[in-house]
């Protein structure tokens, strides 16, 4: 991510922030969500976290940088999570910009944010769960550092970028990675960083922050293209993954992808259509913003494929109420996207 990217992030969830400081300080009351006159619980798969303690392992190196004081959790998070009626945020650190470290610095920051993160935990019990973000570049190393956070620290899976430095995580160099998620029997978190992947340079100047609107849903697009061509979700069957932003534009266009390998020279590695993967292996977050949007994602993926995400402590227009009183939806679906899901795939109490 850039320094523009950074400081307009960090502009956008400027607003949202003193909103959250004035009604932490009201001390709201805790919203209760109710479908069909019940509690629901609200499991919140996207929310975003980082730490000061990285700041001194990378200072005098080329990925020295400030933490912004937004994306540090505390009392404030906790604050707007009553308030929006969310009961269980699943953090994650998710800029990814340690992709670019050797492995002995690479290890150091993972090892901080996944202390930091089981830290958290600890400090609000039952409000905050983790996934390491590890090392994607270094497989072996990642695979390592999700065994010691899913055993030693509680951590309930992984998160991880679309891409390493333009390189798709989808070839035989990367299974030591998949094949821990499987063994451990954890899910992943894929979170994508304006698609620096594929955009040309000045590809996203502008106005309407197009890096973040078209280029994040593009990368998570892409990202999971590639996951199934190259039948990554075949050689490990168990595989769950969870696609940031309703899976980007792939569940919209399913229709096409699943007549791509019929075509001449497509050298398809998956062995199902790519529509088949949205039924079991792959979920997506519920962050489309409409009801129509929600109805359509639905209708491609399935109910149970969709989990509830906020992106906070960034500023979005909240699905929580949009699942909640859809006209599209059971009770027992609703109460599924908005907690149950998750619940199942990260094995919460």
């Amino acid at each position: 991510m850039t320094s523009d990217q950074t400081s307009r992030r960090a502009f956008l969830g400027g607003a949202g922030a003193v909103a959250l400081a004035t009604k932490a300080g009201a001390g709201p009351a805790r919203k209760v969500v109710r479908i069909g006159g019940r509690p629901a619980r609200v499991i919140d798969v996207h929310g975003h976290c980082a730490f000061k303690a990285v700041e001194p392992i990378i200072a005098g190196t080329p990925l020295a940088r400030t933490i912004q004081p937004l994306v540090i959790f505390g009392p404030q998070r906790i604050a707007e999570m009553d308030r929006r009626g969310i009961d269980v945020q699943v953090l994650t650190v998710n800029f990814f910009w340690w992709y670019a470290a050797d492995e002995a610095l690479a290890d150091r920051i993972v090892r901080t944010h996944d202390e930091g993160l089981a830290e958290l935990a600890a400090a609000y019990p039952g409000r905050v769960v983790a996934l390491s973000s590890v090392s994607l570049q270094h497989p072996q190393l990642a695979a390592r550092q999700l065994e010691r956070a899913v055993r030693d620290l509680g951590h309930k899976g992984a998160s991880i970028g679309g891409h390493v430095a333009g390189e798709s995580p989808t070839t035989a160099r990367y299974d030591p990675f998949w094949a821990k998620c499987q063994e451990l029997d954890v899910p992943v978190f894929m979170h994508p960083n304006s698609a620096a992947n594929i955009a040309r340079e000045g590809a996203w100047a502008g106005r309407g922050g197009v890096d973040n609107i078209i280029g994040n849903p593009l990368e998570t697009t892409l990202f999971l293209s590639r996951m199934i061509f190259d039948g990554v979700f075949d050689r490990f069957p168990r595989l769950k993954l969870c696609a940031a932003h309703g899976g980007g534009y792939l569940p919209s266009y399913l229709g096409r992808s699943d007549a791509a390998c019929v075509r001449d020279g497509a050298d398809c590695a998956n062995a199902k259509p790519p529509s088949a993967y949205f039924k079991g292996q792959i979920l997506v977050d519920s962050m489309v913003f409409s009801e129509e949007g929600l109805r359509h994602l639905a209708a491609e993926v399935g109910p149970s494929q969709i989990v509830y995400g906020s992106d906070l402590p960034y500023v979005w227009p909240d699905t929580i109420d949009i699942i909640a009183s859809s006209r599209h939806f059971t009770d027992a679906q609703k109460t599924a996207m908005l907690g149950g899901n998750l619940q199942r795939l990260l094995k919460l109490g």
